[in-house]
């Protein structure tokens, strides 16, 4: 192997160091940002909110890096996957840490509020849930593992159940909290933005099996549309042929007028 191939893997294992790298800043964030919540900790969210210019700058220099190796080295194959796969998860890594900016930002808002039981624990495991989601996405995504990625969708159920559970005991419960409208609207918002980071785990696990298989989650949407498109002109051209047909009986065509493209009737012998 030339020195430019070592230099070239050389930076595709950095690109997956940095992305581990990546994973675990967002993961503790996630764990620091519901501490902050639950502890009705101003300075510890305030840190979250400024910390993450240090995200943004972190997943900036990861993508141009990227763009760089597939400008100057051209990848194809599985390495032309692996760097697109990496862009695709900066994405969702970096979505994820604005989503826990969100909540710190809700923690600001309803600071008065004093949670019961039963919300500070949902909380607490909603966070737990959206932590271990992030952790096993970066996991197979190191690991090439499409075991674990397809489960990822299923992992996720778990939060979802939670975050379902949470809003209902807001309703169940907002009355002793002395919530008002906005402040209700402000805690279920917090169970939408920990869910939603779920959801960037799973599309992790989606373009991971991509990455490994070069199966595209888009691939059966498009081809249920192209179904649909095709059932549709179906059903639009059997229309076409009733309304041509009903009530206006058996076509009568004259002598001196033979059908298009049949040219004469032979005379009879």
């Amino acid at each position: 192997m030339n020195e430019t191939r070592i230099q070239y893997h050389g930076e595709l294992e950095e690109v997956r160091s940095d992305l581990i790298r990546l994973g675990a800043m967002v993961s503790e964030t996630i764990g620091r940002g519901t501490a902050a919540l639950l502890d009705r900790d101003l300075h510890a969210a305030q840190v979250i909110i400024d910390g993450d210019d240090v995200i943004d700058d972190f997943c900036l220099g990861l993508e141009e890096r990227c763009y760089r190796l597939l400008a100057l080295q051209s990848p194809i194959a599985g390495e032309l996957r692996f760097v697109l796969t990496s862009l695709r998860l900066i994405s969702e890594l970096e979505r994820s840490a604005d989503l826990i900016v969100n909540v710190c930002k809700s923690s600001r808002r309803i600071y008065d509020v004093e949670f019961g039981p039963q919300i500070r624990g949902l909380i607490e495991q909603m966070g737990v849930e959206a932590t271990f989601l992030i952790r096993a996405a970066i996991d197979s995504y190191v690991d090439a593992d499409t075991s674990l990625a397809s489960a990822l969708d299923d992992i996720d159920d778990r939060l979802d159940e939670l975050q379902v559970a949470y809003v209902q005991a807001i309703f169940r419960s907002h009355s002793e909290m002395n919530l008002n409208l906005q402040g209700a609207v402000q805690m279920a918002m917090i169970g939408r933005y920990y869910e939603r980071v779920g959801d960037h785990a799973v599309n992790i696990g989606e373009r991971v099996m991509y990455m490994v298989t070069g199966w595209l989650p888009e691939k059966s949407g498009a081809a249920r549309q192209r179904l649909r498109e095709a059932e549709a002109e179906a059903g639009a051209e059997s229309s076409e042929s009733a309304n041509t047909t009903d009530g206006a009986g058996p076509a009568v065509q004259s002598d001196s007028s033979p059908q298009d493209g049949l040219g004469e009737f032979p005379d009879r012998p």
